[in-house]
């Protein structure tokens, strides 16, 4: 991050959590402004989305009328917006012609809507992973350069105080040559238990739900919120939280990408319905450094001495720690001198810092400049998640081409960058 990003970055954080607007100003609303996915992410955003003054929400889009009532709930509290309820993305694009759309939906449908949005002239506030493939991944950003519509990535992180403080920090060189980073996302849930199909419950179309993915079962270790954990609809842990972290390690590099990866995955222990990796590693190789990925859902590591994300920066005078609730730490080589620390500025009720990224995205809007969490950066980030799950079922190490995108001469990982999608379904064309 060079100098001139890092002020652009902390004057937006500064400003927005100064002005932060805490009433409605749905007379002064500009931009109108539809929400797909309207679960407890996609709800979290609107409400930013209102807070900003600046829209007005005329739609709201999901499979299941329990979460569309719950979200119409949510914005009637906090404006006089009456946004029209639709189950079917396709037609609120053509029927509403929104300005902006914020996709939250899982991730198997980030990428044909997010392009059919971009296509249809909206700009699109997209959450992370960007997709659940690289090669959606590769769709999704050629439509926004080809469409030159704003596609910003849900990168909270990116914004955040502690984490604009902590990368200045790094980047200051008062943690010495950096050749060891670990990222890791570790917390032990329990054993679960079973959880039978059963039928689809009235309210839902659980077909659409799963559109382009396979269509399984109604199960409700799926839906709601669990479908992370569901191979066929996401990526797992390293799926999940490892593109924020991933980020925080490329914003701190040159290095766009690793050169090698290697990854391998517990057998299942734990009695549940979930099919993707309980505990992985991934090792990436990059050109001047060695970054490892660890996640458990079996163990939360009781002996660390920091909380149980982020990101491990080992350097040649010390250890920086970039968390998430507890804000960053470095930790001295040298024992004499003390530690320094920062705590985080989060917002509630999801202790995050949605906002920033909101406000980056109007303003990127009306400055036609790619905002600080590009869907360029999106995409480099989740491709370090998708890489790891590639290595994991090739079984081996991999060659990465990242200019190219493939996999070096390896027709059979390469296989792994895309998936085949249901009937009815075209898979976007990078």
């Amino acid at each position: 991050m060079n100098r001139k990003d890092f002020i652009r970055t902390s004057a937006l954080a500064t400003g927005a959590l100064i002005s932060r607007p805490f009433i409605t100003y749905a007379s002064q609303a500009k931009y109108k402004t539809a929400l797909i996915g309207s679960g407890w992410w996609g709800t979290n955003i609107v409400r930013e989305a209102i807070k900003s003054g600046e829209c007005q929400i005329v739609a709201i889009c999901d499979v299941d009328d329990r979460q569309l009532k719950k979200c119409q709930d949510e914005i009637a509290k906090l404006c006089n917006d009456q946004p029209r309820l639709y189950k079917n993305y396709q037609e609120l694009l053509q029927k509403e012609k929104p300005e902006i759309v914020i996709n939250a939906t899982p991730d198997h449908w980030h990428a044909l809507i997010a392009i059919d949005a971009m296509k249809s002239g909206a700009h699109v506030y997209l959450e992370k992973p960007i997709g659940h493939t690289i090669n959606e991944g590769k769709a999704i950003l050629k439509t926004a350069r080809d469409t030159q519509k704003i596609c910003i990535t849900g990168f909270h992180r990116r914004y955040s105080p502690h984490n604009v403080s902590g990368q200045e920090f790094l980047k200051s060189g008062k943690v010495g040559k950096i050749k060891e980073v670990r990222a890791f996302v570790t917390y032990g849930f329990g054993s679960g238990n079973i959880t039978p199909d059963e039928p689809t419950p009235a309210e839902m179309d659980w077909n659409m739900w799963c559109g382009p993915a396979p269509l399984v079962p109604y199960n409700r270790s799926i839906h709601p919120r669990n479908w992370r954990n569901h191979v066929e609809f996401a990526n797992g842990m390293v799926g999940d939280w490892g593109p924020h972290w991933f980020d925080q390690i490329l914003w701190w590099t040159e290095e766009i990408a690793p050169k090698k990866v290697f990854s391998i995955a517990s057998d299942k222990i734990k009695t549940d319905n979930n099919n993707a990796p309980e505990s992985q590693i991934v090792v990436y190789d990059f050109e001047d450094f060695t970054c490892t990925w660890e996640h458990s859902t079996l163990n939360g590591r009781p002996t660390s001495k920091s909380e149980n994300v982020g990101v491990y920066f080992h350097g040649t005078e010390g250890t920086f720690h970039m968390g998430w609730i507890n804000g960053w730490t470095f930790y001295p080589r040298d024992p004499k001198k003390e530690v320094i620390h920062q705590d985080p500025t989060l917002n509630l009720p999801d202790q995050q810092n949605i906002d920033l990224v909101f406000a980056d995205l109007l303003k990127s809007i009306k400055s036609k400049q790619l905002p600080f969490a590009d869907i360029l950066k999106g995409h480099r980030a989740t491709n370090m998640s998708l890489l790891g799950m590639a290595a994991m079922k090739a079984g081996r190490s991999l060659e990465w081409d990242a200019q190219k995108e493939i996999f070096i001469n390896d027709p059979a990982a390469n296989k792994y960058l895309s998936r085949q999608y249901r009937k009815g379904w075209v898979y976007p064309k990078a």
